[in-house]
């Protein structure tokens, strides 16, 4: 996905950095904002995987480091969970006036329960999510271990926080202490998912149960069964992603058709290439694909590739024609599976070829599984069948592709 730098003001006056991941085409369905979790920055590793798998759905992820965090200026000790906020408002507001305003906010632990305070304050937000989120911001005093003694004695104190020291002042315990989750979820307004391993050994999972008793509908909960807190395993920040995306679709804009064509009658695909190498987006009617190449020659592996979708397009015929047939016929055919495999072998005629890629011949091995109490006759009637798939002939007798620009 393209990731560009980003640069806005803070709540405090210093300059926070940013960074924005857009679909390859560069026309996001939506905007989203990503907070992410307590004392972390916006290249955690959840925060990229779930920005970007979002950006592969079309929504645009603007992800940032909170004043005196990562990349960011100003002074972690003179921040509070108040002032997290103030930024997540500032970041909202510097995100619409260059791209468009935020319609979904996500929240990463902390990061969560700020999304869900900062989200009354910005009217162009539609859909909240939390991944990890405490039902109430105290919960992270927890990390400060025995050090709140010596902050409320001396004012502020060195605190160990994931092998990194921070320094923090009585001012962030007081402010922690004041606020109060249940009031802000209550009056939310707005669609609400949260996301939450049952297995977190951070913030427990107690906490869902908590902010979902808290919310009215519409509200949702999804289990990240198998994750820890930080979604380290990058198939479950996928998980999210992919998730928040199918959820989100309900509460924003549909996404225009690729250059506000109509994918209906002769004009049924279109597809569209961005600044990235390969990755590209499909519209085929009123659904949306992706394809790529894998990272062995220069893709992202986003999405299958063109010879994935040809072979799927073949594998996907063959098992509507056995079913279709199977069922004019009365058969107990239960499920026909196919397994399909592209190559490329050298033609008889080599010698005779002026370029190597010339002589060479595409093959297709197909293998077709044939579930059910089939008799042989049947079986045998069904393997020809397979044979006459509309694609399978189109294939076999060959397409001339007729290419013009298009004005």
């Amino acid at each position: 996905m393209p990731t560009s730098t980003f640069e806005f003001t803070g709540s405090g006056g210093d300059r926070l950095s940013a960074r924005i991941e857009t679909p390859a085409s560069g026309r996001p369905l939506a905007w989203a904002l990503f907070a992410h979790c307590f004392t972390c920055s916006k290249n955690v590793r959840a925060a990229v995987h779930i920005s970007r798998g979002l950006a592969q759905h079309g929504i645009g992820v603007l992800r940032f480091d909170f004043t005196g965090l990562g990349e960011s200026e100003g002074d972690f000790a003179n921040t509070n969970f108040s002032s997290n906020i103030d930024d997540l408002v500032r970041a909202a507001q510097a995100l619409e006036l260059e791209h468009g305003a935020p319609s979904i906010l996500v929240g990463h632990s902390l990061g969560g329960a700020a999304v869900l305070r900062a989200a009354g304050r910005l009217p162009s937000v539609r859909a909240v999510a939390t991944v990890g989120a405490p039902a109430e911001p105290l919960h992270v005093l927890g990390l400060l271990k025995d050090s709140t003694e010596e902050i409320e004695a001396a004012g502020e104190a060195t605190v160990d926080i994931g092998g990194r020291p921070f320094r923090v002042q009585k001012q962030f315990v007081d402010d922690l202490q004041e606020q109060r989750t249940e009031h802000a979820v209550a009056s939310l307004g707005r669609a609400l998912m949260i996301l939450h391993s049952p297995t977190d050994q951070i913030v427990g999972i107690e906490n869902a149960a908590q902010l979902y008793e808290m919310a009215r509908h519409p509200k949702s909960f999804v289990s990240l069964d198998g994750a820890d807190h930080l979604l380290s395993r990058p198939e479950d920040a996928t998980f999210v992603a992919s998730v928040l995306a199918a959820w989100a679709a309900r509460y924003v804009e549909p996404a225009p058709d690729l250059d506000g064509e109509q994918l209906t009658g002769s004009n049924r695909v279109i597809t569209s290439t961005g600044s990235g190498t390969f990755y590209t987006e499909i519209g085929i009617r009123a659904h949306e694909l992706v394809a790529d190449e894998p990272k062995s020659v220069g893709g992202d592996d986003l999405g299958p590739t063109p010879y994935d979708y040809l072979l799927a397009g073949l594998g996907a015929c063959t098992s509507m024609t056995l079913q279709m047939y199977a069922g004019r016929k009365g058969w107990p055919l239960e499920e026909a599976r196919v397994h399909l495999r592209h190559s490329r072998l050298h033609g008889p005629d080599r010698d005779a070829c002026e370029e190597d890629d010339e002589c060479r011949l595409d093959v297709v091995d197909r293998e077709v599984e044939l579930k059910g109490p089939l008799d042989e006759g049947q079986r045998a009637r069904l393997m020809e069948i397979a044979d006459r798939c509309p694609v399978h002939r189109t294939l076999e007798a060959g397409v001339q592709v007729r290419t013009q620009e298009r004005e």
